[in-house]
């Protein structure tokens, strides 16, 4: 009898008449599988030699066209261009040519690269001194798409080093670390104070181009774009509260001497890093007070600069009557104190690895004893300041600074209930 084959009776049990023998089907091997990633047998490699000889043929021929189309076939999540010919699309088609077609064209062979081959520190097609050039010379007509491929390459950078908790080999952290490369940071916001006010971003009305136009409509999203690069620079070494106080520093005597309103809402209310937010508004407080507090940022702070305001602000000069430049400090106020809750209940002070630790522990804020306000303290406070408010104005209150006196009553109420 064959091994493996058993004998049963009519009933199931074994003995009896065997019935005819069957040969054993074989089940099919599984094949061992690789846990080394899903794409280990399918590794990226470059662009094949005999294909980055045409490339090359257009690009030594001048053809921008051809070498756009090539690259368009050529890249593939199988295969990748050397970090020269990235560098050569950035520098000589999205900087150089005056078509928007070229200009779109090489724009999307860009993003497709970084979206199937995410730049790295070693990869990346453009270096610091480019991005200098390009934010100091305005003429550049591929100027802001450029700037948003350089932030999108930090971004994607940023998040994949981060997960892997590895930023220290991030370009961000070679680019834009309050430690390492700080008059780069520096750049950044001097970048930033121009696309706000306006005086990087026009040019003369006779040399009026759609080129110029477009940038117009487009610097409120440069002035995203560098804020996010900021926010980034936070963020990027191991003391995010360090390198805060660092770049407000920095940006404090910018902002005093912006000379309108609506230029200075627009700077603070489009950054992005809450805890930036928070030190810079403090930096401002404290420069506007009769006398400056010792305390630490806190609610209790908050209160006194409530009662230590004074409109002595030397950027105040837009012919802003009285009330608009109290209604302007009561805005900023609100600011603080939404930027401050911000900060405690997301850790913000914290670093990046850390806050992520916390928030998966579900880890409670760290509160300070100045944060133990009553509202009894606050409803005096807010007395107080409306008295001596209305004792300045000589008038009732208009509308529009009740509402905000109100609205920062009631954010300081809830933040003492939560």
């Amino acid at each position: 009898m064959a091994e493996g084959v058993i004998r049963l009776s009519d009933s199931g049990s074994e003995g009896g008449r065997s019935p005819p023998r069957r040969k054993r089907r074989r089940l099919p091997q599984r094949r061992a599988v690789s846990h080394r990633g899903p794409n280990a047998q399918l590794r990226a490699q470059p662009i094949p030699s005999r294909k980055l000889s045409m490339v090359s043929t257009t690009m030594e021929e001048n053809f921008p066209k051809g070498t756009l189309q090539f690259l368009m076939d050529f890249v593939s999540c199988h295969h990748y261009p050397p970090k020269e010919i990235v560098s050569h699309v950035i520098r000589n088609i999205l900087l150089s040519s005056e078509t928007g077609e070229m200009l779109k064209d090489a724009y999307m062979l860009l993003m497709k690269i970084q979206m199937l081959h995410p730049a790295t520190t070693t990869m990346v097609g453009w270096d610091w001194e480019l991005l200098r050039y390009v934010m100091e010379e305005q003429t550049l007509p591929g100027r802001f798409l450029f700037l948003q491929y350089v932030v999108q390459t930090l971004e994607d950078d940023f998040q994949l080093n981060l997960r892997l908790r590895f930023l220290q080999k991030s370009i961000a952290k070679e680019v834009l670390s309050c430690d390492r490369c700080f008059s780069n940071v520096k750049e950044v916001i001097e970048w930033l104070v121009a696309a706000v006010t306006g005086l990087g971003f026009s040019q003369p009305r006779k040399q009026q181009s759609p080129t110029w136009c477009l940038t117009l409509v487009l610097w409120p999203r440069v002035v995203v774009l560098l804020q996010r690069m900021l926010s980034i620079a936070v963020e990027v070494d191991r003391s995010p509260n360090c390198s805060t106080n660092k770049i407000a520093d920095v940006i404090f005597p910018y902002l005093v001497n912006i000379p309108l309103r609506s230029q200075r809402e627009a700077f603070l209310n489009s950054m992005e890093s809450q805890l930036l937010r928070c030190k810079v508004l403090e930096l401002l407080f404290h420069h506007s007070c009769d006398m400056p507090a010792s305390l630490p940022l806190s609610l209790s702070k908050i209160l006194y600069f409530l009662g230590r305001h004074s409109l002595l602000l030397q950027y105040q000069v837009d012919h802003e009557v009285t009330w608009q430049r109290w209604d302007e400090m009561l805005q900023h106020l609100i600011l603080l104190l939404t930027s401050y809750r911000n900060v405690v209940l997301g850790h913000l002070r914290r670093s990046l690895s850390e806050r992520m630790d916390l928030i998966i522990s579900n880890a409670k804020p760290q509160l300070q004893d100045n944060d133990s306000i009553t509202p009894v303290d606050i409803e005096l406070h807010i007395k107080d300041f409306s008295s001596r408010l209305l004792q300045i104005l000589g008038k009732p209150l208009p509308s529009q600074l009740k509402d905000k006196v109100c609205m920062l009553q009631a954010l300081l109420l809830t933040a003492i209930s939560t």
